[in-house]
């Protein structure tokens, strides 16, 4: 397999996979692009890499930029803006985590504390109840667990899985 063979494999598993992680295939396309990209691209580059138009890569771009996986970078003497990706796959896995637990986790844990002030006296509200109560539960540790996660080191991750694993 050529460079060339292997860096459009990894582009297209990375845009399929994307979909997985809540992101369009684009975005996770524009993504993968750029981490195996050794210098940073223009919107131009990315548009003839990946022939897409204009408007798609600047939104996703945008996009990448709010989630904190890609950075401006400025090269002196040019009019265009250039596009880096976070290249720490640490630092790439935290800030999927952040962004995931604030589109979908917190916003649950809001709608269960709502769901909680049912006040209703029968069998079914006791069972609703009590359904509400479990998975508030378990929502609240999972997003315990996720923030000790994002404020902990790639070491000391990667020591505590690997104790898990074995």
């Amino acid at each position: 397999m050529t460079l060339e063979e292997g860096k459009e494999k990894f582009i297209q598993s990375w845009g399929a996979l994307g979909s997985s992680w809540g992101i369009n295939r684009t975005m996770a396309q524009i993504h993968a692009l750029l981490l195996v990209s050794p210098e940073a691209l223009c919107a131009d580059d990315i548009m003839d890499e990946l022939q897409i138009s204009r408007g798609n890569v600047n939104m996703n771009l945008r996009a990448l930029i709010d989630w904190g996986l890609v950075y401006k970078e400025l090269k002196t003497g040019e009019r265009r803006e250039y596009f880096v990706a976070e290249k720490d796959m640490w630092e790439v896995v935290k800030n999927i985590i952040v962004q995931r637990k604030k589109k979908e986790l917190e916003p649950m844990l809001r709608v269960l504390d709502d769901l909680a002030k049912v006040e209703e006296d029968s069998p079914e509200a006791k069972e609703f109840a009590e359904v509400i109560r479990d998975i508030k539960l378990f929502s609240s540790k999972a997003d315990s667990t996720l923030d000790t996660l994002t404020r902990a080191d790639s070491n000391w991750f990667v020591g505590t899985f690997m104790k898990m694993i074995r």
